[in-house]
């Protein structure tokens, strides 16, 4: 059902870890895919702290939203068309995607905090070094998966968050990023929608 995450976030999944809740910048930011320049719709993130709201335009759903909180450990989809939403286990949402966002406690040494997720505690990790990335000062990581295959990832030296990721078959980077407080309403569900019956849709359906 959530394919869009994947296909429109370039693989975006996001795992708390023990720094994530630390207080800091909120911002915004554009998701670009640079393996589907000029095929994707547009995809914006928001990030307020333990919350982070992703949208994306689905072809078959329109605009489609997944709200996290990491305080609540629960995961929120709007879909605005149908003015409906489901909630899931944050871990289930995370679980969907390859490529993590995470918030590093140490920019200078964020290869512990990274090797904290399941997904790359097989892989090997070293820091690479200072670079600039869309005018931002970041610093470069180079990761080895378990089949050889390297990856690079840039982390904000302000915000903590990576900025741009290389890797086999993700490749892409956050654009347009702007420091701000995010309204609260970006991470609520809207008035009017209609709770999906997850339980009911696993059920028989008669012929």
């Amino acid at each position: 059902m959530l394919r869009w995450i994947t296909r429109s976030c370039c693989v975006f999944a996001l795992v708390l870890i023990s720094s994530f809740v630390i207080a800091q910048a909120e911002f915004s930011a554009e998701i670009y895919d640079s393996q589907k320049a000029g095929k994707a719709g547009l995809t914006k993130l928001y990030f307020a702290k333990d919350k982070v709201r992703i949208e994306a335009q689905d072809s078959g759903r329109g605009q489609v939203a997944i709200i996290m909180n990491f305080a609540t450990q629960t995961a929120t989809v709007l879909m605005a068309q149908q003015h409906m939403y489901m909630e899931t286990p944050v871990q289930s949402q995370a679980q969907r995607a390859g490529y993590s966002f995470f918030r590093a406690g140490d920019v200078e040494n964020a290869c512990e905090d990274w090797q904290k997720m399941t997904i790359h505690q097989t892989a090997s990790c070293h820091r690479v070094g200072d670079e600039s990335v869309n005018g931002r000062s970041t610093v470069k990581y180079e990761s080895t998966n378990s089949k050889g295959e390297t990856g690079h990832f840039w982390l904000d030296s302000k915000l903590r968050f990576p900025v741009k990721w290389e890797e086999k078959n993700n490749n892409g980077e956050l654009r347009n990023l702007q420091e701000g407080s995010q309204s609260a309403s970006l991470f609520e569900v809207p008035a009017g929608y209609t709770k999906m019956d997850l339980g009911g849709m696993m059920q028989p359906q008669p012929h």
